[in-house]
């Protein structure tokens, strides 16, 4: 039987890949809830927007977004307290809020 909790050995090539990106998640994470953002203002069905305040609520996570401000966003189900809270992120992250 197969020891599956044993790490995959990575070229020195894959390791800088997965390094950078770890170390540029937050930008990433930032990222993703910005193009959020600008899909839940233009996206027309109920269905659609459901699951991009899904997403919204990943990336969130990703960037540890205190659960109280996150679930207030979600709840309120806002796309502008959305932009201006990711806005607010660009400049100092969640963590440090």
């Amino acid at each position: 039987m197969a020891n599956t909790s044993v790490m995959p050995d990575y070229s020195r090539h894959q390791k800088g890949i997965i390094q950078r990106y770890y170390d540029n998640r937050e930008k990433i994470m930032l990222e993703r809830l910005g193009t959020i953002v600008t899909e839940l203002f233009l996206v027309e069905s109920d269905k659609r927007r459901e699951a991009l305040w899904k997403r919204a609520k990943k990336a969130m996570d990703g960037l540890k977004v205190p659960p109280k401000l996150a679930e207030h966003i979600l709840n309120g189900r806002d796309a502008e307290i959305l932009a201006r809270n990711v806005r607010d992120w660009e400049r100092r992250p969640p963590e440090a809020n």
